[in-house]
């Protein structure tokens, strides 16, 4: 049987980056255009990183951006280069969970680059957090979102994560409160798929007592995010939460308009001791994406003005 790997309650933070900084593109995942990635490339010039690539960033085999080898080669290489600051993925898919086994956790722990993605590479955001031990960033990939530009992704928390300052407070008007009340702890989470998916595998994590969980999804209907939920409840994790944020969820309601997933994560939380917020815009979103730092404590507050609050840097010296 895999043993669950727990994430320890303060991770080591990635090196900062910032204007100057080179930044890494990589294809943990899926395939994408070479338009694609050179419109982002533009995107993270516009903000003052200096975005490199290698054209293993264009390989193809089937819905997968290359060989698991490729891969994996491509991001340990990235990950632990001296003249790389950051690393974001290009999208994400599928594919990313094949590459774990590869991945060398000592060399990246030591070197600890940031790490930027979400969606598919939630599998990466596991292994750092629970066998590198370090902190990554639920963030922009560039298909869909750097490569659009402003109206796909929020610049100013994305750069501020990288930062050596706290975010200090996240709000957005598609937030709603489910269960009310306030809790503190450091976040972890990802897109519930991809949690799940890690079960039972050398790269599963339970996330430590206290921690503020992150779900997001997108295309789950109702009863999955209901058969999910469960699941991670019956696996005892639920236990260990002190809050919930849910993503925007898009396209996770009934298609005939009932039942909503906010409506199932009301029915099956019900019982949850803490705050629950559902909308909160990072992962799959409809409107521009807010870029979350995994690993760091923040303060969910519920209640007439809901908002996280993040008040120590995400990134470390």
């Amino acid at each position: 049987m895999a043993m669950t790997r727990a994430a320890g309650a303060s991770l080591a933070g990635y090196r900062p980056a910032g204007p100057g900084s080179r930044v890494a593109l990589v294809a943990p995942a899926s395939p994408v255009d070479r338009s694609v990635v050179e419109a982002g490339a533009s995107e993270l010039r516009r903000l003052g990183f200096e975005p490199i690539w290698d054209e293993s960033v264009f390989a193809r085999e089937g819905f997968v951006a290359g060989s698991v080898e490729l891969r994996a080669r491509a991001l340990n290489h990235a990950l632990t280069r001296p003249d790389v600051d950051a690393v974001v993925a290009v999208r994400g898919g599928y594919g990313s969970i094949e590459i774990l086994p590869r991945l060398d956790v000592d060399r990246i722990a030591a070197r600890r680059t940031a790490f930027v993605g979400y969606s598919d590479v939630t599998s990466v955001h596991l292994v750092l957090a629970g066998l590198a031990g370090m902190r990554s960033v639920h963030g922009p990939m560039i298909d869909r979102r750097l490569a659009t530009g402003p109206a796909a992704y929020d610049p100013v928390s994305f750069v501020a994560s990288l930062g050596t300052a706290p975010m200090g407070e996240l709000r957005s008007a598609t937030v709603d409160v489910i269960r009310s009340g306030e809790a503190e702890g450091p976040l972890f989470g990802g897109t519930l798929t991809q949690m799940l998916a890690s079960f039972e595998t050398p790269f599963s994590v339970a996330f430590p007592p206290g921690h503020v969980l992150f779900i997001d999804e997108v295309g789950e209907r109702p009863y999955r995010l209901r058969r999910m939920l469960a699941q991670w409840r019956l696996s005892g994790r639920l236990a260990h939460a002190a809050a919930i944020v849910f993503g925007q969820l898009p396209g996770c309601d009934e298609p005939s308009g009932t039942p909503t997933a906010a409506s199932v994560i009301a029915e099956v939380l019900a019982d949850f001791n803490g705050p629950v917020l559902t909308g909160f815009p990072s992962g799959h979103t409809t409107t521009p994406l807010v870029t979350l730092p995994l690993g760091v404590r923040v303060r969910v507050h519920a209640g007439s003005d809901p908002r996280l609050v993040f008040d120590e840097p995400a990134a470390g010296a």
